[in-house]
């Protein structure tokens, strides 16, 4: 039975006029129009998956961070201030669609592939987004292969934020007033993958990463360089059942991290540890367990900032099941639940996203 992808790496409102939103979304299903299990050349070395889904999310304005937080999707959402949250449930249709095609080389085999998403909100359009990821792969022998990988995740909607007005004199203004503006968020990471089996059952990946998070003007004191490294390994324990555990270090710094009269720099140290158990437990029948945490610490040194000494923890699971009708089709379901808490607030932020889909190979 072939790999189960967990929900954040499935290839992972208000009235307003919907605009560019939909129109990269729309990205997304343009890549993503159909509805896929084992794939089987098509004629030219040319294969695909497509598939559709349908989503409910209780906070639509931490439903994109909660999906893909995982080691081969984005983990490292953009800093989400606490009147962002709480936005209200909704349902969510997802459409994608994947091309790969490999041939023959001197150096080896060679694979690429292009993966487009969309996210359609049914009563908060203002969130539809979509995604797209491109990906080359060269494998020199069986045992090692090098990815490299963009991902482009243009004008995220993240909902009506404060703009930040300058403080001319330390304690003579509140951070937290001014108008509000829709911040939007487009952000472009390349990684750089390699992958070394160890054993027959034991892989390694070393993943790196450098990305460029862009916001809209109103908010360009946010715009921040990242950069991304960390271990993977993967342990075939038996046939049909792996375990995956991996670690990312990330540092992101901030323009307004010398923007002091903003006091709002969004820099971060973030460490990442995941843990994925995949296991056919029938033929045809699989389940991945996930278990994910998370610690940002902000390295903001301005005392007005409202991150100024504190740091974000998430702590996240999920569960998929999947069944293979046959050779070309899928059915799977899942639930992510995630806990978001800050170290100088008693409160957390839940968000619970349940999942049900079909895959088609072709």
């Amino acid at each position: 039975m072939e790999r189960v992808e967990p929900l954040a790496r499935l290839h992972t409102a208000d009235g307003r006029p919907l605009g560019r939103n939909v129109r990269h979304a729309r990205l997304g299903l343009a890549l993503a129009a159909t509805l896929s299990g084992p794939v089987q050349s098509a004629p030219g070395g040319l294969t695909g998956k497509a598939w559709s889904a349908l989503y409910y999310t209780d906070d639509v304005a931490i439903f994109s961070a909660t999906r893909r937080l995982s080691l081969n999707a984005d983990p490292t959402q953009p800093a989400l201030d606490d009147r962002l949250m709480g936005q209200g449930a909704d349902g969510v249709s997802e459409v994608g669609l994947k091309l790969s095609k490999e041939w023959a080389t001197g150096a080896g085999k060679t694979q690429v592939e292009a993966v487009g998403e969309g996210f359609i909100f049914m009563t908060r359009t203002r969130f539809t987004h979509g995604t797209l990821r491109l990906q080359a792969r060269q494998a020199f022998t069986d045992d090692t292969a090098l990815n490299l990988i963009y991902y482009y995740s243009p004008d995220l909607y993240l909902g009506e934020n404060l703009v930040r007005q300058a403080i001319p004199v330390l304690g003579e203004a509140e951070p937290d007033t001014g108008p509000l503006a829709p911040e939007i968020l487009t952000s472009h990471i390349v990684s750089l993958r390699l992958d070394q089996a160890l054993t027959h059952d034991l892989e390694l990946q070393v993943l790196g990463r450098f990305g460029l998070r862009d916001y809209d003007p109103q908010f360009a004191q946010r715009d921040l360089a990242l950069w991304t490294l960390g271990p993977h390994l993967t342990w075939t324990v038996m046939p049909g059942l792996d375990w995956t555990v991996g670690y990312h270090f990330e540092r992101g710094l901030a323009d307004g991290r010398s923007q002091p009269w903003l006091a709002d720099d969004v820099s971060y140290d973030n460490n990442f540890v995941s843990t994925e158990l995949e296991y056919e437990f029938i033929e045809r029948y699989a389940v991945t367990v996930g278990l994910h945490y998370e610690i940002n610490d902000w390295l903001s040194r301005q005392e007005l900032d409202p991150r100024y000494g504190t740091a974000e923890t998430v702590w996240q699971g999920e569960v998929l099941l999947s069944h293979d009708f046959s050779e070309m089709t899928r059915l799977f379901g899942g639930v992510q639940y995630s806990r978001r808490s800050i170290n100088t607030d008693a409160a957390s932020i839940n968000n619970i996203n349940v999942a049900l889909g079909v895959q088609l190979s072709f």
